[in-house]
């Protein structure tokens, strides 16, 4: 498979601008990103690049305290996704309790729920936040016996750890179908069951649920669209967990949730990315 590698060069260098140029990268088919040094590379298949897409990202890049400068080229022939598990790929370890890694890591620390993952190219390096704050929250909830809904799944790891914990039964949901192919890969790899895996987006909730638990780690504009999606799919009492958008971000999905009806119970923070929890009454 071809693909195009970008070279993107923001000053000053942050990990909070790495962060949010791969998060608004793979809204466009970007599915790989590895920092070096002080630069950050990204990928996209060839059949998939839109330059125009990446030419309105960059020129709407929300920190206007940076700038940025990019080039990029074809990709050189070699196996990406073996490249990228060797050298890039670390296990995600959450407070001891939880371990994400791959079948090639061979030394992870013994916890109480472990993961194994088929990361490839699409697990981006840029996640681990938001990623890590879901989890923790997940391993702070009472989920034995929830129904629980996982939007933007990914490679489904929130719902196999969901699972885990005894929720049941299980929904992922992504609108990227080689997301849904990981994500039914990575549930057989964990032996979990009772986990459904579809193809689509928030449209295609009306016959799904009603839920007992909702997450959805994907990014403000998205979260601020479908929001009342997943509130129509709540069960009373239901609980609403959102994260994949800054602490600046947190006034605008704060007012929308509590106009739809939804009930703030905290926030949590890790490097300016945020993660929301509300209940519905």
């Amino acid at each position: 498979m071809q693909y195009i590698e970008y070279t993107l060069n923001a000053t000053p260098f942050s990990e909070t601008a790495t962060d949010l140029l791969s998060a608004l990268l793979g809204e466009v088919g970007f599915e790989s990103f590895v920092v070096e040094g002080q630069q950050l590379k990204a990928y996209v298949q060839a059949s998939l690049h839109d330059e125009a897409a990446v030419t309105a990202i960059l020129a709407d890049f929300p920190m206007p305290n940076v700038t940025l400068s990019v080039s990029h080229q074809l990709a050189e022939e070699r196996d990406w996704n073996e490249e990228w598990e060797k050298h890039f790929f670390q296990p995600i370890v959450i407070g001891q309790r939880c371990c994400i890694h791959s079948t090639f890591h061979k030394e992870t620390p013994q916890v109480e729920y472990d993961i194994i993952i088929n990361p490839q190219m699409a697990f981006g390096t840029g996640h681990h936040e938001t990623t890590g704050l879901m989890l923790g929250e997940l391993l702070e909830s009472d989920l034995n016996g929830c129904s629980l809904l996982d939007m933007g799944c990914g490679t489904a790891i929130l719902a196999i750890l969901g699972r885990m914990r005894g929720a049941t039964p299980c929904t992922a949901i992504d609108i990227d179908d080689w997301c849904v192919r990981n994500s039914l890969e990575n549930i057989s790899l964990n032996g979990v069951d009772q986990i459904s895996v579809y193809h689509g987006d928030a449209s295609i909730l009306s016959d799904k649920g009603p839920f007992d638990y909702v997450i959805a780690n994907i990014n403000r504009n998205i979260l601020l669209a479908d929001m009342a999606c997943y509130v129509e799919r709540m069960n009373p009492g239901a609980t609403l967990l959102m994260s994949g958008f800054y602490v600046d971000d947190i006034p605008v999905l704060r007012a929308e949730a509590e106009r739809l009806g939804l009930r703030f119970v905290h926030h949590r923070e890790n490097n300016r990315w945020a993660l929301l929890r509300f209940t519905r009454g």
